[in-house]
């Protein structure tokens, strides 16, 4: 009587619980060790009571980007392109800074979701706001690429593991180390790569501010397509004048 008062108090399974079960999960362990059966000892059930919401460990993946899209703020009305833009991938890179493994995730889906596509919509929707032809919106999408999502692959970028976990720390001897033998085989590199003002957080070269870079490069990019909006840029005729 007592184990069927216990299984009636639970919280009933459904897709939106498993989902944010694996999100969270994901959170925790990465990644790599999240697997269908992990993730049913985590919700107190047996694992084919999972395959009743999501077919597979694909879906599973797809569901939780879904989740972690749904996160994201949505384009603040009434501000200019440029500020509407910039908000909301600076409001991706926060999502997926909370959620580590989902970068790797991202770029591993082959397949768009509706929230995928719902979000790429919108994003475009914004270009289209400020007046943007589709010609110059087409070039602008690919000139931003992953910075939609609120990341891009950094030059000296090691964030993340092949299946999306944290790096294991290096310590500061050898660390060093490297630094020595780089400095003798690739002094330009060293002497760029150590430039910038450092952080312990950082995931950039030696410690460079990695959220500054990326806010830098997204202004540089936005203030160069404001320069060829406003001049009412066509590639067609940016062609003709390539000869």
């Amino acid at each position: 009587m007592t184990q069927q008062i216990a299984v009636e108090r639970r919280p009933r399974l459904n897709r939106d619980r498993v989902l944010q079960a694996a999100v969270s999960l994901a959170d925790e362990v990465g990644i790599g060790p999240l697997s269908m059966r992990r993730l049913a000892q985590e919700l107190d059930v047996v694992p084919m009571a999972l395959y009743k919401h999501v077919a597979n460990k694909e879906e599973l993946l797809d569901g939780m980007v879904d989740v972690v899209i749904g996160e994201i703020d949505p384009p603040v009305a009434g501000s200019d392109w440029k500020s509407m833009v910039r908000l909301r991938v600076l409001s991706a890179r926060r999502v997926l800074q909370r959620h580590q493994w989902a970068r790797r995730v991202l770029e591993t889906r082959t397949n768009p979701t509706p929230a995928v596509l719902g979000y790429m919509d919108s994003f475009i929707g914004m270009f289209f706001a400020g007046g943007f032809s589709v010609d110059l919106t087409h070039h602008v999408m690919h000139a931003i690429g992953s910075r939609m999502w609120g990341f891009t692959q950094e030059l000296f970028d090691s964030t993340a593991t092949s299946d999306g976990d944290a790096p294991a720390p290096v310590a500061p001897e050898v660390q060093a180390a490297m630094f020595q033998e780089m400095s003798a085989s690739y002094p330009n590199v060293l002497q760029v790569a150590t430039a910038a003002s450092h952080d312990d957080g950082s995931v950039v070269g030696s410690g460079c501010d990695d959220q500054f870079e990326f806010e830098f490069a997204l202004d540089l990019l936005l203030d160069g397509i404001d320069r060829l909006h406003q001049r009412d840029y066509s590639s067609a005729a940016a062609r003709l004048e390539r000869g």
